[in-house]
């Protein structure tokens, strides 16, 4: 039987540790060497997947990465890879047409000695491990670390690990290798701000974001998504909300900031973390893709404006420019090719012949993307139970539902396939995971290991100066 006293906040740690000394401490053990066992799947599963096709080359978005990552270690800065590498000219120009964090991420294996592809592969096999465990932090974070809802984040760990959409850009090098490890990190500062809404908490979940948008430039709209909201909705006078949502606010802006400073003393025109935009908005907009097969897609059909400036950043807005001249002038078929786009990326438009684009342009496995197709329908279905035993526990659904939105935003903006909702995909299999524990709990009749639905979790966490604390009876121990 377990008990809910409200305390002080100021008494609230003394309390805490005692419980977590009591009731913690031996389940936290266990629960580290079952995750442990976990990261080892995920990680011989990303090795097998490498190991499997290990003479793979660099292309499309990998070989930027790569080529990329050992130029900075070579001290040439960040530059075009593929002016300097693929015509032999050596030219330096400057480059911002990724965001910088994945980049950083494989040069610290360059910095080792690690310089080629499939040292690269390897070591995005070891990140995507990283964020298999936290993915199962960040599950174990939406309950409170309680004994009795460890489970949940082993769960979420478990599904990270094995699912094909989320593995598969490990081995084959995308940037969507650090987004697992980025989103759950992002979650679990969300969830310990509303277990613990104060300053010092806001400013480390809008530092995770600020960190994780200078590697997927889309996640900074989580700042306005997800860190404000959530500051605005503790139980606090409105000035003190304001001040959280602030302070976090600036916190993930600080983050950004250097990278911004150091590219407005580089380019022509201003840039902020990317010049991609434009050259992605030239290949998503044109008569190919807003009908016909490629709808919601993109294609290399798409006229491009002769003259293109050499500096990125002017090139950025002439590409810019082109596409939005052409959505301007087609504005009728608006809407179907963005319903097409959010379909393409959510599983929902033409998903077959989605896969076979990922196969044929991506190289994705066949097989193993129709697997990822069908275990991603379950994980939707999972996720709307997941969704209601949330709210029921009054566990808030905002930072898991938040992600999902900042990916429909970017596809919308942009186009859809199937690697773009890589972000939204952990939290499928959080909310999944939520569901499958009820599940568990029930079959093996394990009742006392679930909170019952009108127990309010962290009810009292958010209402400023009191604080909700579990204690467990001498009689429940």
């Amino acid at each position: 039987m377990s008990l809910l006293l409200k305390a002080p906040v100021e008494g609230a740690t003394e309390v805490a540790a005692a419980t977590t000394s009591d009731v913690a401490r031996p389940s936290s053990s266990r629960w580290w060497v079952w995750m442990g066992a976990i990261g080892a799947i995920g990680l011989g599963i990303r090795l097998g997947s490498v190991f499997g096709r290990p003479n793979r080359r660099p292309g499309g978005d990998a070989s930027y990465y790569h080529y990329a990552a050992n130029l900075l270690v070579a001290g040439k800065g960040f530059i075009d890879p593929f002016r300097y590498y693929h015509h032999n000219a050596h030219v330096l120009v400057q480059s911002a047409a990724w965001p910088p964090g994945f980049v950083f991420v494989i040069a610290a294996a360059s910095l080792v000695g690690f310089k080629s592809f499939f040292a690269h592969r390897i070591w995005c096999c070891i990140i995507g491990t990283a964020g298999v465990v936290m993915s199962g932090v960040a599950g174990r974070e939406m309950y409170g670390h309680n004994r009795n809802v460890y489970r949940l984040g082993l769960m979420a760990a478990f599904i990270v690990a094995v699912y094909p959409n989320i593995w598969m850009s490990d081995e084959m090098m995308l940037s969507e290798a650090l987004s697992p490890l980025l989103v759950a990190t992002v979650l679990w500062s969300a969830f310990r701000f509303w277990r613990r809404p104060r300053v010092q908490s806001a400013v480390v979940l809008g530092a995770t974001i600020g960190a994780s948008a200078l590697a997927r430039d889309e996640l900074i709209v989580l700042l306005p998504l997800l860190l404000i909201p959530l500051s605005l909705l503790v139980r606090q006078s409105w000035r003190r909300r304001a001040g959280i949502a602030t302070a976090g606010t600036l916190a993930g802006l600080a983050v950004v900031a250097p990278w911004v400073g150091y590219n407005m003393s580089r380019f022509a025109d201003p840039v902020f973390i990317s010049t991609g935009l434009g050259p992605t908005l030239l290949g998503a907009n044109c008569d190919a893709t807003w009908s016909g097969q490629l709808e919601g897609y993109w294609s290399y059909q798409c006229p491009v404006p002769r003259h293109l400036s050499i500096d990125e950043s002017v090139r950025d807005a002439q590409a810019r420019s082109f596409a939005l001249r052409y959505v301007r002038s087609h504005e009728g078929r608006l809407l179907p090719v963005e319903l097409a786009r959010l379909g393409r990326a959510f599983g929902a438009f033409h998903p077959f012949e989605q896969i076979a684009f990922d196969w044929f342009v991506e190289t994705r496995p066949y097989h193993w993307a129709l697997t990822g197709l069908w275990m991603y329908y379950g994980l939707c279905l999972l996720s709307v139970g997941g969704v209601v035993i949330l709210r029921r526990r009054r566990v808030p659904v905002l930072p898991l539902l938040a992600i999902g939105l900042d990916v429909a935003v970017s596809v919308l903006i942009t186009f859809g396939q199937t690697r773009y909702r890589t972000p939204f995909e952990v939290s499928l299999a959080l909310m999944a995971a939520v569901q499958l524990e009820w599940l568990y709990a029930k079959v093996f009749r394990r009742h006392e290991d679930v909170f019952d639905g009108e127990l309010a979790i962290g009810e009292g966490d958010m209402s400023g100066p009191e604080e909700t604390v579990p204690l467990t009876t001498p009689a429940a121990v």
